[in-house]
């Protein structure tokens, strides 16, 4: 599953280089592994908390826009409850598309539910396209 959802980042955009970021990262690295290794994307990780040194310290809950202006795409994989709100905020104030990855069978939270389900191949995720709620 989590190869089939690095897959779908890794090619959300195919014609050109991308950045992506993943927000609220924690301790689960693979996703974001798998992405370094691709060539059409520029990726940054950000948590309250970096467990990494390639890591960068950010809060969501009063985000440095700085850090995100130039990102095309945001994904989350299992954000609390609590924090999804705020990763929508930021990307409709950087008008990014976004994916989060809830826990398996957990629903978002009820404030975000202008996400669509998307299933691809193993993976199912939300997603938030910027362009359809101008």
């Amino acid at each position: 599953m989590w190869k089939d959802f690095g897959e779908y980042i890794a090619t959300f955009i195919p014609d050109r280089k991308f950045n992506v970021g993943e927000v609220a990262i924690g301790h689960f690295y693979s996703v974001s592994d798998y992405l370094n290794k691709k060539d059409n994307v520029n990726i940054i990780k950000t948590d309250i908390e970096p467990s990494r040194d390639d890591i960068i310290k950010d809060d969501l809950t009063n985000p440095d826009y700085d850090l995100y202006k130039n990102l095309d795409l945001i994904y989350s994989i299992r954000p609390p409850h609590e924090l999804q709100p705020y990763i929508l905020d930021l990307a409709r104030n950087i008008k990014s598309y976004l994916i989060i990855k809830p826990l398996t069978g957990e629903n978002l939270n009820p404030k975000i539910d202008i996400m669509k389900m998307k299933n691809y191949k193993k993976a199912s995720f939300y997603v938030y396209d910027f362009k359809d709620n101008e």
